[in-house]
């Protein structure tokens, strides 16, 4: 494994913070729906910090505007939709080179009732299964690790895995996106736990942003919104402030199948530290039933690694 830079040299137990950023000169990073939110802090943080960033998102031309405007570093803009397993497919096929983090940044919230291209529930299918997919056929190019962005929102939602696309039970938005938060988690868990089993260094770790001001909640709807608009006021903190925690878990020291958050009340909102899940977020069990219907959805399968992190599989 590459050696991440760490903040171990630390001594003060001072909140982390962008300033507590170790260099990335010479390390690459992939960061799925990087043209927005919190996606866009990251990359721009981790391209301030020395590190080449891949920007993998739906909108290449609109990426390329804001990138142009905002950011500066070393970068590049490739399409990837996750809502299109195709679209994944030629992403990884036409990646060749290793990549030292894999942060599965993207996704949407709270949308309603819908169908990817390949007939999976929105939420599920682009949060979960296009993250799963990518991961599995990038893994024997990654070096270091892969960060999987989940919620606060898995903590109120259960896993229906005879029916995680929504064809039998009555729809709900909300429900939807806390589920495919959940199956991130789970998703981290078992990755791991593969990954331990396999003897690889690399870790699979999870990070959620708290309540951040993105755009990821615009589908909430008129009277949700102006909610939301009025307690955000006071509880919500900057996309900057909520791209932390997956910094820190892309750069610093941790175990694996860590899951970091705020270090507010509620995880709302605060300085990167250890953050809690449920009992069901952290059932092994569940996680290999979820691996073994992802692998089947999405026709992909844990690759054997090669005898060095980043070679391919033999």
């Amino acid at each position: 494994m590459t050696s991440s830079p760490s903040s171990t040299s630390r001594t003060t137990t001072a909140p982390w913070t962008l300033a507590d950023l170790p260099p990335q000169t010479g390390r690459t990073v992939i960061i799925t729906g990087a043209g927005s939110g919190i996606g866009l802090e990251t990359a721009r943080a981790l391209m301030s910090a020395g590190a080449h960033v891949v920007m993998a998102v739906r909108n290449v031309e609109r990426t390329r505007e804001t990138a142009a405007a905002m950011m500066t570093g070393s970068a590049e803009i490739l399409p990837l939709d996750l809502a299109d397993l195709a679209s994944v497919r030629r992403f990884a096929a036409s990646w060749d080179r290793p990549v030292d983090v894999l942060i599965n940044n993207a996704g949407v919230a709270n949308v309603p009732y819908g169908r990817t291209a390949d007939g999976f529930e929105t939420h599920f299918g682009t949060n979960h299964l296009g993250h799963f997919a990518l991961t599995s056929l990038l893994l024997p190019r990654i070096t270091d690790r892969v960060v999987t962005l989940a919620s606060n929102a898995h903590k109120n939602a259960t896993l229906d895995l005879d029916d995680p696309n929504w064809r039998r039970r009555p729809y709900r938005a909300s429900a939807a996106y806390g589920q495919s938060k959940l199956a991130n988690l789970l998703f981290t868990l078992e990755l791991q736990r593969r990954l331990t089993e396999a003897r690889s260094p690399l870790l699979a770790l999870s990070a959620h942003p708290g309540a951040a001001a993105t755009g990821l909640n615009r589908h909430l709807g008129p009277f949700m919104s102006l909610v939301a608009g009025t307690v955000g006021r006071l509880v919500m903190q900057s996309g900057s402030a909520g791209a932390l925690p997956t910094l820190f878990a892309a750069t610093q020291d941790l175990e694996g199948a860590a899951y970091i958050g705020p270090d507010g009340r509620g995880e709302l909102r605060g300085h990167p530290t250890r953050a809690t899940r449920t009992p069901t977020a952290q059932d092994p069990s569940l996680a290999r039933q979820l691996w073994t219907l992802s692998e089947d959805l999405t026709s992909t399968a844990f690759p054997r690694l090669g005898t060095s992190p980043g070679s391919p599989g033999r």
